[in-house]
């Protein structure tokens, strides 16, 4: 038995790629906000090509399936949903929200210079990355299990007959 074939998405530095718009979020007191924009664009691409790589995949482990055309489709759907809210939506609203709200808070506590503070808010965002995606990404598993997936069962299942 062979070990099972790593996936590019999900198992490889590629991953990383789905947390460019958190990283611009983090940066957005510093940096044009086009530059932020362009994070969301990295991220955005990320989450596609997985869905697309996960609708591949479901084609052909599901080629003979009467079928297949509807579990394509799930994965693609589950998956692009999935990443777009534990990718994309979830957390570059959390780390904006955190990012804005220490930025005013610096700014009405301390009396560091405008500069320092946008340092502090861009290193506290980034810090707070990797604290943040277990929660949203289990929070997510459990969103789109009790909506979106009771439609359609398992990823890559078929909807059940009614």
């Amino acid at each position: 038995m062979g070990a099972a074939e790593p996936d590019l998405y999900r198992d490889t530095w590629v991953r990383y790629l789905g947390y460019a718009n958190e990283v611009g979020e983090s940066f957005r007191a510093l940096v044009p906000v086009p530059v932020v924009w362009a994070s969301y664009g990295v991220a955005t691409a990320y989450v596609t090509a997985d869905a697309i790589d996960k609708g591949r995949r479901a084609a052909t482990a599901h080629a003979q399936d009467p079928a297949q055309a509807t579990r394509v489709g799930v994965a693609v759907v589950d998956t692009f949903v999935w990443q777009g809210l534990a990718s994309v939506a979830i957390p570059g609203f959390t780390i904006n929200r955190l990012c804005a709200a220490s930025l005013a808070l610096l700014g009405t506590v301390t009396r560091w210079p405008l500069p320092l503070r946008r340092w502090a808010t861009t290193a506290l965002g980034l810090a707070a990355i990797p604290l943040i995606i277990t929660p949203i990404d289990r929070s997510v598993d459990f969103l789109m299990d009790s909506s979106l997936r009771k439609l359609y069962g398992a990823p890559g299942e078929p909807p059940a007959p009614h």
